[in-house]
């Protein structure tokens, strides 16, 4: 069975949405969220999500989808397994913000 891996950028990111999201609108819709995040994770392998090709501009191989006001950002691993890379708010300046996250800035 194929696994999700939460990759570094990805995890502080998912600490950044929950911190932002707790601050602004309370425990219950932090947790809300997060957790539609966590599920949409899961249903990348059996294509429960419509995923893109991440443009060639952004220099590396994988899909992105959105999930209400965000962008995650994932791809194959060698093993098999599934890697989200990171996860980007519709505001942020997409490329900068993934080559950080990718290691490529």
């Amino acid at each position: 069975m194929t696994s999700i891996r939460i990759q570094e950028g990805a995890s502080h990111r998912l600490d950044d949405i929950y911190r932002y999201t707790r601050e602004r609108w309370g425990d219950d819709q932090a947790e809300k969220y997060i957790t539609g995040l966590f599920g949409s994770f899961d249903k990348i392998a059996a294509h429960g999500v419509a995923s893109k090709p991440i443009p060639a501009e952004f220099g590396v191989e994988g899909f992105f989808f959105r999930y209400e006001r965000h962008y995650v950002y994932w791809r194959h691993l060698s093993n098999g397994d599934i890697g989200i890379v990171t996860i980007l708010h519709e505001r942020m300046h997409q490329i900068d913000q993934f080559r950080d996250d990718f290691g490529l800035g």
